[in-house]
């Protein structure tokens, strides 16, 4: 049993919402923020401003918070403070039955960001994913569906990872396995008991990231079917992958057998090429307009972000629904402003609903009429912020 979910075992009998929350979010030297601290309750948070007043760069630093790259995947060394050599953000994370203290930060010329979680520094990022779910939508992600499948399939890991916090070191260990085998067979090592070794370790860990999203997958697609309706269009979901169909027709130890001898035999073709052309690192999601039997490439800009907002909702009222589980924190930046009033309403409906922390921001508070009174709002201007 993870850490959060020790944590928040009993919570289902509390009359009160399950949720992570961010209760107080500290900032040194991170992006325009010089220094900041913030106290949040567990609701909405509206921050409203100006473009470039740094709404998105707080969502940004709370998105550091979990494994991964950040909500804009930008290099560690340019969200420094101008003039800086280092940044950091820490967090106290609160559940129904407890809190957890939690930072990150990186500094110029280190190889990766450090990790503190109850002021005890941990090895990997991924242990971040124990503590604190979220999941985010940002103007950049308008294009997932006719980007490339690499952006889906970190759309795709992150809905995972708010189901399955192990997820994380299970990618990292398979790409770190995937690296090591193609330097070897770049060096063309004549000793390939190696090769075998690491091919071993990146069938097994292949053969559990793939059934990991195989499985996220199918409950997802089981909870869209049940939550059919409403004024955003219901998404059809499939995984394109060698892996990931396999493990759904066959044992997994017998499917890990099975890539192990492709990897194999495909070492020459790998080594020409330069890569592994065959894995988890390879799969794509596929999303279809249900209604319409319309793959979202080919949908229309507005019911691609329709699809899209559906798709980070329903995944939430499914973690949310789960017996261990608790409602994910949402981060959601100039959503509002490119929804009509039906849907911004519907938005802020199922927020409400799930009793999830959700941060969004907008340029016009008006756009948050239907939530501002329950909402805790705060106007960004330039590296400050005021609550009110």
């Amino acid at each position: 049993m993870s850490v959060l979910e020790q944590r928040t075992a009993g919570a289902a009998a509390s009359a009160r919402p399950r949720r992570i929350a961010i209760g107080r979010l500290s900032l040194s030297d991170f992006r325009n923020y010089a220094a900041l601290r913030l106290d949040f309750a567990p609701g909405p948070v509206v921050l409203t401003g100006a473009n470039g007043a740094g709404k998105t760069n707080l969502l940004e630093a709370v998105s550091y918070l979990v494994p991964g790259r950040g909500l804009r995947g930008a290099p560690l060394e340019r969200v420094c403070r101008v003039g800086q050599e280092r940044w950091a953000v820490a967090a106290r994370v609160e559940w129904p039955d407890g809190e957890a203290q939690v930072g990150t930060g990186y500094k110029l010329g280190e190889a990766g960001r450090s990790v503190r979680i109850d002021h005890a520094s941990v090895r990997s990022t991924a242990a971040l994913g124990e503590v604190v779910r979220a999941l985010w939508l940002t103007p950049a992600m308008d294009g997932l569906f006719t980007g490339s499948p690499s952006d889906r399939r970190r759309f795709l890991d992150r809905l995972v990872l708010t189901a399955d916090p192990a997820h994380a070191a299970r990618v990292g260990e398979f790409e770190k396995a995937m690296r090591q085998r193609n330097r070897l067979l770049e060096t063309r090592v004549g000793d390939t008991r190696w090769l075998d070794g690491v091919e071993a370790q990146m069938a097994a860990s292949a053969v559990a990231v793939a059934a990991t999203r195989a499985a996220v997958v199918g409950r997802l697609k089981a909870y869209l079917a049940e939550r059919a309706g409403g004024v955003f269009p219901e998404p059809e979901v499939a995984l394109q992958g060698t892996l990931e169909t396999e493990v759904a027709l066959s044992p997994a130890i017998e499917v890990e057998e099975a890539y192990g001898r492709r990897l194999r035999e495909a070492r020459r073709a790998d080594a020409a090429a330069g890569r592994t052309l065959e894995g988890p690192h390879r799969t794509d999601l596929e999303v279809t307009h249900k209604a319409r039997g319309m793959p979202a490439a080919l949908c229309s800009t507005g019911e691609q972000k329709a699809l899209l907002i559906a798709l980070v909702l329903a995944q939430a009222r499914h973690v949310a629904a789960a017996t261990d589980m608790t409602a994910p924190i949402l981060l959601l930046d100039e959503v509002a402003a490119h929804l009509d009033d039906i849907r911004r309403a519907a938005l802020f409906s199922e927020i409400r609903a799930l009793g999830a922390q959700a941060f969004m921001t907008g340029t016009d508070r008006a756009l948050f009429a239907d939530v501002v009174d329950e909402a805790q709002c705060f106007e960004v201007v330039s590296g400050g912020l005021e609550e009110g």
